[in-house]
């Protein structure tokens, strides 16, 4: 975050950014999204205090548990403690979004429809209740969707995270928005692209070994 701000890059809201899009808007020069997925207390912990002290905001997508499971915290997912509504409620007050990733984190490829709607529609309805405002954004879990999944979230929210590796352009889907995961950015030479005008390049040959990666994963029936 503090090579960001050194280098005059700004976050943005990612529904003003499929806003723009929708309208046929150029984009700002410099700006960013900023996005955490699941809602894990490490985003709480670690995250928010870093992107309070630069200035920084970000969409934190909400696994928010099975129907019924309406406790103080988030249900446990991957073993791993997540947030507590207290905390959720604490960062939105200092201007983190909020969006639906799911009741139960499903892949929404391999379910039937009325689970679909049923994930989506009742963690929307959730984190709306919990926090007072509408939600508007949504992340596929896993980064997958398919024609329905995306139908549903045309249907329900302003915008959509898509795992497609890209940067988000004028042309982009907004229920399908690219994302460059921070696990290609993980080494200071691998951040300093970043500020580069080869950026673009790097994220599209980074594509390469990834797309044949699932490829083989699909021929042999893994995901």
């Amino acid at each position: 975050m503090e090579r960001l701000r050194a280098t005059g890059h700004h976050a943005v809201e990612l529904g003003d950014v499929a806003a723009w899009i929708r309208q046929g808007l150029d984009l700002p020069s410099a700006a960013v999204v900023l996005t955490f997925d699941d809602g894990y207390r490490s985003t709480y912990e670690q995250a928010f205090p870093v992107l309070q002290a630069y200035g920084m905001k970000a969409t934190v997508f909400l696994t928010v548990g099975p129907q019924g499971a309406d406790g103080a915290r988030l249900p446990s997912f991957e073993g791993r403690p997540m947030l507590s509504w207290a905390e959720i409620h604490e960062m939105q007050r200092a201007g983190i979004s909020f969006g639906a990733h799911t009741l139960t984190h499903p892949d929404l490829t391999r379910i039937s429809l009325q689970q679909v709607e049923t994930e989506m529609r009742a963690s929307k309805a959730r984190i709306e209740d919990r926090l007072g405002t509408a939600v508007e954004c949504f992340a596929y879990p896993y980064g997958r969707y398919d024609l329905r999944s995306r139908e549903l979230a045309r249907q329900w929210f302003a915008c959509a995270c898509s795992d497609a590796l890209g940067l988000v352009s004028a042309r982009s889907d907004p229920w399908a928005l690219e994302r460059v995961d921070t696990h290609y950015l993980r080494t200071d030479r691998r951040f300093d692209v970043v500020f580069t005008r080869w950026f673009p390049l790097y994220v599209r040959l980074q594509n390469v070994p990834r797309r044949l990666r699932r490829r083989v994963a699909s021929a042999f029936g893994s995901r």
